[in-house]
């Protein structure tokens, strides 16, 4: 994968820069590559030394006796890209940087600056990634500490501590964080697949990395540490991508301004807001966590637990208070408390005091011996009244906690229904309790010190398996949306022609009735005369508004007039807000005054919607209530365009569940699908009009299924570029819709997939034969269940492509309905180069030619994606596909010893081809 296997697998390594004293990076990395005994070759280079902690050394790079597999780089910032220079010469691959500091460290370019101009100053960085893409090399850092894998026995770090092999891949941009995780997982005995710093990341990334390591079959979890993402696009498919095969837990550090701030100078990359990268995480079926605290929990959750298959906790302690604390903080996390059966609490009461709680929590009373732990533990094991189980231990002199820990080990493994559960335990205390966590740990069962550990831990569990089901929630269809994009744009281009850039109500509202919107009807006074007598027009009570381009918040000098019920009212209350603008700002431009009917507020909810422009993930949607001083980075719910009706229900949700929108005692009165079909509106509006660069809508007044625009304002810019590659998520791509026929004369349309298409999907594979799907999958499918289903129809369409063929088929009622006849599909790897294919059609329409059109969609579609290759696989006995292959030009090869046919088309010249 592009330089990644010989990051990743590396047979041999040169450490530039080795050094024989203690105090230098370079000692560090060679006594820790020596120490871990690496099996492969390591070439110390320094011209300083003979030989470096015993290892005969090489004074140059070219005087290596062979081209090492990876360079760690140990030597000065200001000689890295002459080294980088020598290591692509002598045709090393990839590197390892350790040198900080190098994106602060100007170098001016060597090109001479015309008359006129001035003399471009480039980082060291930037000179020093152009000098490897040069000569094709990849590197990791600068900045970085350096990779440790030790299913390799590879320790290439100046990290002081080593890791023990295990299942956990850790990604991190922050050394510092990068050495204690290590020392704390080395006391846990928690051990890691891949242990890897990025630094500042000029290069290899976090997409890159999650491509690779999702496939490796040492690592069943990964764990980030972010300061910040370069490529959104790149880093939400790769996250979306692994997050189906592992889980992925990610520490996002900046979660303020000023920690944004700092994380910015940190690995020089833009400050984006954090709730936004909140909503990428979720988005992209990731769980964040939010402190060193809870990072630790979450290493040691995903070293030790089994996926979960439900939320449901059960607590058993022998003190009823530490047992409160957990509860109070499960309910913090909006945890939910198993509830136990009849039978159980029977059984329970046999062999407990009468005085235990009878319930959930489970207090066997601080006298409790080892073997009253042992029978109740056995006798919820035995039951299925919880999915998790938390055992908790404060120190008794009855119950020794070593002691009780080993039994009930003992009891765990080899009760034959552990499996089933989530085990979690918390021995609280310090001098006695270490020893007894620690026989939890070396058994696999995680350990936790206190109750609020164990319930955080829990509860990540929990919020991950949430992050995945929605992730995989089929969105609900509304039809057509009223919507006329022609027609805005239209109406952007010639305000743009006209150095129209700020946009007020009277000016926005054409543009969002154009998308369905509701609005309040609105007029324009020349002076307060006309204001009066355009509202004895309309009718009283009404509002007057100050409309001034100059003038971007009304608020600045009280220039909106409210429940205005006579003329003279009006009259006043118009002449008030210009006196105070002749008065506050005497050079604004005034453009008249807005008059509005006051809207009937009675019961009514006022939110506010806007569209934000981050620095990273491109244009966002934010939701909260309507507030005179509203803080994004406080007062809203943060949603990644685009929206479908699943997505923007979660928006909404979350919205309520943190409170940025307050939940009313008549719940009725927010209309949650009507709230959302108007989200999914403003998603659309800024897929198809990259010229809007903000909007703000506030208020938007909500009452039942009504919801009117009350005031509105845009900023526009124009915009040349793709209107699609500013978005962190490739939208539905319209534009290869196609209408054909087929040979009856049949008309259908070919599209891509939608994620409302689910149920149509599965309508469709139950049209198909069992021989057909055999042949499509290689093995008996059966029915497909909601997540499979949603894998094939909730694709991203950076990566992956799939067209449906439809057509409409009348009801018996005279209805019309869109059924799907035919798939072709395409999935790429993550550099576009290759792409695998599959076709299915439905097997009472064979013979039509709808296979042949499908194929022919998906060549073109690869071909105009720049793809390189297209290959596909199938079988022997698919003779018709085999056919078809070969008429579109594609190379066969039927392996009939190993039963498969695979096909291959070159689709382009590649450069070795």
């Amino acid at each position: 994968m592009n330089g990644l296997d010989k990051l990743l697998k590396p047979k041999s390594i040169a450490v530039i820069g080795a050094s024989d004293n203690p105090q230098r990076a370079g000692n560090v990395v060679i006594r820790n590559l020596l120490s871990g005994r690496f099996h492969g070759p390591i070439m110390p280079v320094t011209p300083k030394y003979d030989a470096v902690a015993g290892v005969l050394a090489y004074p140059t790079i070219q005087s290596l006796p062979r081209t090492p597999d990876l360079a760690v780089v140990c030597t000065n910032a200001h000689r890295n890209v002459a080294i980088i220079e020598e290591l692509g010469k002598k045709g090393v691959k990839v590197a390892v940087v350790l040198a900080a500091g190098m994106n602060s460290l100007p170098s001016y370019s060597t090109t001479k600056p015309n008359a006129g101009e001035a003399e471009v100053i480039e980082s060291e960085e930037s000179r020093m990634f152009a000098m490897a893409q040069r000569y094709g090399m990849r590197i990791v850092g600068p900045n970085s500490m350096g990779l440790i894998l030790p299913w390799l026995n590879l320790n290439a770090s100046f990290s002081p501590i080593s890791a023990n092999k295990g299942n956990i891949a850790f990604i991190s941009q922050s050394a510092a964080v990068c050495t204690t995780i290590l020392d704390w997982a080395k006391n846990k005995k928690i051990g890691f697949s891949t242990f890897l710093s990025l630094g500042d990341a000029c290069d290899i990334n976090f997409a890159e990395l999650l491509d690779t390591l999702c496939r490796d079959s040492k690592t069943e979890a990964i764990l980030l540490y972010v300061d910040s993402v370069k490529d959104a696009r790149r880093f939400m498919s790769a996250a979306r991508a692994a997050a189906r095969n592992r889980r992925i837990l990610v520490v996002k550090s900046g979660r303020t301004q000023a920690g944004s701030m700092a994380a910015q100078i940190h690995t020089g990359g833009d400050a984006g807001l954090d709730a936004v990268y909140d909503a990428a995480i979720r988005r992209s079926g990731m769980l964040r966590v939010h402190n060193t605290h809870e990072l630790f929990a979450a290493v040691e959750t995903l070293a030790h637990s089994v996926p979960l298959r439900g939320e449901r906790l059960a607590i058993l302690t022998n003190g009823g208070g530490p047992a409160i604390m957990a509860v109070d903080a499960l309910s913090d996390r909006g945890g939910k408390l198993a509830s136990l059966s009849e039978d159980t609490i029977n059984q329970l009461s046999d062999i407990l005091p009468s005085c235990w709680s009878h319930s959930n929590p489970i207090d066997i009373i601080g006298d409790a011996d080892i073997t009253r732990y042992e029978k109740a533990v056995r006798i919820l094991l035995d039951s299925d009244d919880f999915d998790a189980l938390l055992i908790m231990h404060s120190p008794s002199a009855i119950a020794d906690g070593n002691e009780t820990a080993k039994r009930l080990v003992h009891l765990l493994q080899s009760h034959p229904r552990t499996r089933k559960f989530n085990i979690l335990t918390n021995w609280a205390g310090e001098n006695e309790a270490i020893s007894a966590r620690q026989v939890f740990a070396d058994a696999g069962y995680p350990a936790y010190r206190t109750p609020e550990s164990a319930i955080s831990a829990f509860m990540h569990l929990v919020e991950y398996r949430r992050n995945q089901k929605q992730l995989i929630e089929t969105p609900v269809s509304f039809g057509e949306t009223k919507s006329s994009p022609k027609l805005v744009n239209t109406m952007i281009k010639e305000l743009l022609a006209q150095n129209i850039y700020q946009m007020e109500t009277h000016d926005v509202r054409p543009l969002l009735e154009s998308y369905g919107f509701n609005t309040l009807p609105t007029w324009i006074a020349n002076d307060p005369a006309e204001a009066a007598h355009i509202a004895e027009q309309i009718g009283y009570p009404v509002a007057v508004k100050l409309r001034s381009p100059d003038i971007r918040h009304k608020s600045e000098i009280h220039g909106v007039m409210l429940h205005l019920r006579d003329a003279a009212e009006v009259a006043n209350g118009a002449q008030a807000i210009l006196d105070r603008v002749s008065l506050n700002y005497p050079s604004a431009r005034i453009d008249g005054l807005l008059v509005q009917q006051m809207a009937n507020r009675a019961g009514a909810q006022e939110l506010r919607i806007a569209v934000h422009h981050d620095a990273i993930f491109g244009p966002v949607i934010l939701l909260g209530e309507d507030a005179v001083e509203w803080d994004i980075h406080k007062d809203a719910a943060v949603a990644i365009p685009p929206l479908n009706t699943a997505l923007a229900r979660y928006m909404v949700i979350n919205a309520i569940k943190t409170g940025k929108i307050r939940q009313r005692r008549q719940p009725e009165q927010l209309d949650i699908p009507a709230l959302c079909q108007l989200l999914v509106q403003i998603s659309q509006l800024i897929i198809d009009c990259p010229e809007i660069a903000a909007l703000d809508i506030h208020p938007l007044l909500v009452s039942g299924n009504e919801l009117t625009v009350i005031d509105a304002s845009m900023e526009l810019k124009p915009f040349n570029g793709d209107k699609q590659a500013r978005l962190a998520i490739r939208p539905y791509p319209k534009e290869h819709e196609q209408s054909v026929s087929l040979k009856d004369g049949r008309s259908i349309l070919l599209r891509p997939i939608l994620p409302e298409d689910e149920p149509k999907h599965a309508e469709f594979v139950s049209k198909v034969s069992v021989d057909d799907l055999y042949r499509r999958f290689f093995s008996d499918v059966g029915e497909f269940n909601h997540e499979a289903l949603a894998n094939f129809t909730q694709i991203d369409y950076d990566r992956e492509m799939a067209f449906v063929a439809t057509t409409n088929l009348v009801n018996e009622d005279g209805s019309e309905e869109e059924v799907i006849i035919g798939v072709t599909r395409a999935l790429s790897d993550p550099y576009n180069e290759e792409a695998e294919f599959a076709i299915l059609v439905r097997s009472d329409l064979k013979g039509l030619g709808l296979g042949r059109i499908l194929m022919e969609k998906i060549i073109d579609y690869c071909h105009k994606r720049g793809l390189q290759r297209l290959t596909g696989m199938t079988m022997p006995s698919n003779r018709g596909m085999i056919m078809l292959a070969q008429k579109v030009g594609f190379h066969v090869d039927i392996q009939m010893a190993d039963g498969i046919v695979e096909m291959l088309l070159l689709l382009q010249p590649s450069d070795n081809s």
